[in-house]
């Protein structure tokens, strides 16, 4: 099961687990994988600091990735804005009072209470190149990170450059062969070819079409599969079509180590591979989601138009931490951001991180002899 690109990252599986759990990263790589941190989340360097000073401590000798946002196109973009307050001051000016009266009312249409007046408000997420940009500066100081993955589109040039002179190997997500093609233009490491079933942002095309196109596309640069992996059959699949490695999501938001509480978790369970809608109410992006009253909203004739990324994500910012402050209410939980790819269907119990790599490499090597003997057979 070892490839050629876990020797090179000196991993024991070619499991990549992305997570924005701290908690899942360390235990993953610790079980022989390798945990890649959502830094999406964090803009405050004290903040990032303090997280990866904690995997650091918590990983043992084992290496770990993060993964960041950086889309190519993005509101704002080009107005020579780098301090990240003062861009969230500019693209806040640009979200237009009808937006968030429809915002509110669907919050208030479901029982979601208002924030308190002393609560602190989030900001802008790491969604831009700005914003982004606190996260890989901290990356680059630290050993165990061994690769960095851009979530949209191929990075910078500059970006790449000095990750890549750091010492760190340099990836991106892609959902069409033209993409991981400019991927490896660029000067890319590595590829994460994301078909349609994944959770998050993706594309139109699905796995078992997109994976081997771009693996033929670019190869021999490593690619890692992503969308629709939850099992070692799966993985069998995705390695058979000559992938190095598979690049899982939803898999781990249920896990035992995950920072989720009882009833976001229950929301997963509860749902079957057909209640997940690509939508774009979210990100302003399309992105896969939990289907639920806030998804349905947006597609109402009343609603406004999604606006473009990252403004869509500044204006529901105050959904995500409404709705997360009362998730045991049923209101909060009819508009809860959930995004999940279509395996959530096969999502039915907790487990432990180390438990979920031992069963998909167990699930693996059954596949994998199921198959020997059918060539067997035929002999």
């Amino acid at each position: 099961m070892r490839t050629e690109f876990c020797r090179r990252l000196g991993i024991e599986y070619p499991i990549f687990a992305f997570s924005h759990c701290r908690d899942v990263v360390a235990a993953v790589s610790r079980a022989g994988g390798i945990g890649v941190f959502g830094l999406n989340a964090y803009t405050d360097p004290t903040e990032i600091r303090a997280q990866l000073d904690w995997l650091d401590a918590h990983i043992g000798d084992r290496p770990y990735g993060i993964d960041v946002v950086i889309p190519q196109k993005h509101e704002g973009k080009g107005s020579g804005v780098t301090d990240i307050a003062a861009f969230e001051a500019l693209l806040a000016k640009m979200i237009p009072e009808g937006h968030k009266a429809f915002r509110d009312r669907v919050l208030a249409e479901n029982g979601v209470p208002e924030l308190p007046p002393d609560a602190e408000r989030m900001g802008l997420l790491g969604w831009t190149e700005t914003s982004a940009a606190p996260a890989l500066a901290e990356a680059l100081r630290r050993e165990k990170c061994v690769l960095v993955a851009n979530a949209l589109g191929t990075p910078p040039a500059e970006v790449v450059r000095r990750l890549q002179e750091s010492g760190k190997l340099v990836g991106a997500l892609c959902g069409k062969v033209g993409q991981a093609v400019r991927h490896r233009e660029a000067g890319l490491d590595f590829v994460v070819a994301q078909g349609s079933e994944g959770g998050g942002h993706t594309g139109e095309t699905g796995s078992i079409v997109a994976w081997p196109q771009i693996i033929d596309a670019v190869a021999p640069l490593p690619v890692l599969c992503a969308g629709g992996i939850a099992n070692g059959r799966q993985v069998l699949a995705a390695l058979g079509m000559g992938a190095a490695g598979v690049w899982t999501g939803s898999l781990w938001l249920t896990a035992v180590e995950a920072a989720a509480q009882p009833a976001e978790k229950a929301l997963y369970f509860n749902a079957s591979s057909e209640d997940t809608v690509r939508s774009r109410a979210w990100t302003g992006k399309k992105a896969r989601v939990l289907r639920n009253a806030w998804t349905d909203a947006w597609e109402r004739p009343d609603a406004p138009e999604p606006l473009g990324m990252p403004l869509q994500g500044l204006l529901t910012m105050e959904a995500m931490q409404r709705t997360g402050r009362c998730i045991d209410r049923p209101g909060a939980q009819r508009c809860a951001f959930a995004p999940v790819g279509q395996v959530v269907g096969m999502l039915e119990r907790e487990e432990s991180c180390r438990d979920i790599v031992a069963r998909l490499v167990h699930e693996y090597l059954d596949a994998h002899e199921r198959l020997q003997g059918l060539l067997d057979a035929g002999r």
